[in-house]
C-alpha cells in the first residue's frame, strides 16, 4: 500500500501533540509547515530558524537535494525528529519537529 503525504503529516502532527500538549490544530498547522518545509528543500537549498535542544536558536541552511549518495543506512521514518543536509557544516542534521521557528 502506498504510503500518503497526509498521513505522515498527520502522523507527525499527533507525535507533537503528545510531545507538548498543544492542541491538535496547531501541531497540525506546524506539521505542515515541516511538510512544506521538505517539499522544497527537495528542490532547493533553503534557509530556516528552529530552537536547539538548549535552548537557543539555530539558523540552518539545509537541503534534501541530490543527497542520496551520502545516505548510509535504510532508516525507518521518525515522525519526531526532521533530518536534513546542512551546507555550511556539509553534515546531517535533525531537530525536533515542534522546534521549527520559520522558514525563509
Amino acid at each position: 500500500m502506498k504510503k500518503n503525504f497526509r498521513t505522515s503529516v498527520f502522523k507527525r502532527a499527533y507525535e507533537m501533540m503528545k510531545a507538548t500538549g498543544k492542541t491538535f490544530s496547531i501541531c497540525l498547522s506546524k506539521a505542515w509547515a515541516i511538510y512544506r518545509l521538505s517539499k522544497r528543500m527537495k528542490k532547493e537549498t533553503v534557509r530556516f530558524t528552529y530552537e536547539k535542544a538548549d535552548g537557543t536558536l539555530r539558523k540552518a541552511i539545509g537541503t534534501l537535494k541530490d543527497i542520496n549518495n551520502l545516505i548510509k543506512g535504510t532508516g525507518k521514518e521518525n515522525y519526531k525528529t526532521f533530518n536534513y543536509y546542512d551546507v555550511e557544516a556539509k553534515g546531517f542534521r535533525s531537530f525536533k519537529v515542534e522546534n521549527l521557528i520559520s522558514i525563509f
